[in-house]
């Protein structure tokens, strides 16, 4: 009996990545196994790197709120330390948001915790 191969879904298979991988430069264009691997680890820093945006989204947030903070003349744990003691609840997200587009918001909130 003759061995029996399913060349229409393997073809497909690689007419999809190869459709993924258009754009790419010179052989990780075309070339299957290379555009494959350049796929695969295209794959791991999208993984690696949506935790990573989490990660300098907050780095940001912290820096403007600090720069909104010293021209208060606090520094940023001082005023993270002091919202959190009066109980109030807000994210670093929203604050950071208030420091660099509403600065009056910003200051009442800062004269509330002092």
């Amino acid at each position: 009996m003759p061995r029996s191969v399913n060349h229409v879904a393997s073809r497909a298979k690689r007419k999809r990545i190869l459709k993924l991988t258009r754009g790419y430069f010179g052989a990780r264009k075309n070339v299957w196994t290379v555009a494959k691997n350049t796929y695969e680890k295209g794959l791991t820093y999208a993984y690696r790197d949506r935790r990573n945006k989490k990660r300098n989204f907050r780095a940001l947030w912290i820096q403007r709120i600090n720069a909104a903070a010293r021209l208060e003349g606090m520094s940023y744990s001082a005023l993270m330390g002091a919202l959190h003691k009066a109980g109030i609840e807000i994210n670093r997200k929203v604050l950071a948001d208030l420091a660099m587009n509403n600065p009056q918001a910003f200051k009442a909130i800062v004269d509330k915790v002092k």
